[in-house]
């Protein structure tokens, strides 16, 4: 057995789904369930705190925000006043998001620099809110001044929500921005699905983050590092787990993205089954 911290995301569910499931992912030993964040779609943060208020454990979060997307502001207040709601229970999960029709239908693409551009000023201001007043930040996108005009409640998690980071493998600009935060989304520039990334992949990213870390001061220890995948129920689903856990994974998060009328029957199915443990 192993300390890995095990986490599930509903691809398809309704606000009330989804805390049905959370309630259920809890009472089966699952320790984190995740949403995902749309440009336009039903609101993560509405289904998350339809969770909150029927969970006491499980943890919370959005698998990913598109920060890019998002003012960060808005970001910060809203998970802000959920951590204070949950009793300290959000995690924060942020890349520069995929381009789909979901996000163009309502805008142009301002090109991969501008959006890793956003996403690193985004993070500064996130975590300059959550830290609290007074805040001012001056960047090519973003500018916040100092104001104690109503802020949202204090996190419970301090200095702030924590932020998993996708690392982007050899993108050395991308595995930096990821070691400076609390966690690690790891991928491979060109992973598609024909070429799937897999545990040796982690490991050549674990081993890219580790000294990026160390050289900006900032323990391993406590810093987490996401493998998402699918895994069957039982011994054969313990056993992808553990190859992940010995290619460096701290947390594991069950990945089935595919959609389809029966996706809620078919979470709940894995969720009743328990997580995997290795």
């Amino acid at each position: 057995m192993t300390n890995l911290q095990t986490g599930i995301v509903i691809s398809a569910a309704s606000s009330r789904e989804f805390a049905d499931l959370a309630v259920e992912a809890e009472a089966a030993g699952w320790d984190a369930i995740f949403t995902w964040e749309a440009v336009w779609g039903q609101d993560a943060w509405v289904t998350l705190t339809a969770a909150a208020m029927v969970t006491e454990r499980i943890r919370l979060g959005t698998m990913l925000t598109p920060l890019p997307r998002i003012r960060p502001w808005d970001l910060a207040g809203r998970a802000a006043t959920l951590d204070a709601l949950s009793g300290g229970r959000v995690q924060l999960a942020v890349g520069m998001g995929a381009l789909h029709e979901g996000w163009l239908a309502f805008e142009r693409d301002e090109g991969r620099k501008v959006r890793a551009e956003k996403l690193d000023e985004g993070l500064a201001v996130y975590d300059g809110l959550m830290r609290g007043q007074p805040f001012e930040y001056t960047g090519t996108h973003y500018q916040v001044h100092p104001t104690d005009f109503m802020p949202p409640p204090a996190p419970i998690q301090q200095p702030r929500v924590p932020v998993w980071v996708v690392g982007a493998y050899p993108a050395t600009r991308s595995l930096r921005r990821a070691a400076r935060w609390d966690g690690l989304l790891a991928t491979k520039v060109g992973y598609a699905a024909e070429t799937p990334f897999g545990p040796a992949d982690l490991a050549d990213v674990v081993a890219a983050v580790r000294p990026l870390r160390a050289e900006a001061g900032l323990p391993w220890d406590g810093y987490q590092v996401v493998a998402e995948g699918v895994s069957e129920p039982g011994a054969a689903g313990d056993a992808t787990a553990r190859e992940w856990v010995d290619a460096g994974a701290t947390y594991w998060v069950e990945s089935d993205w595919s959609m389809g009328a029966d996706a809620v029957d078919r979470h709940r199915r894995r969720i009743e089954a328990g997580p995997p443990r290795p």
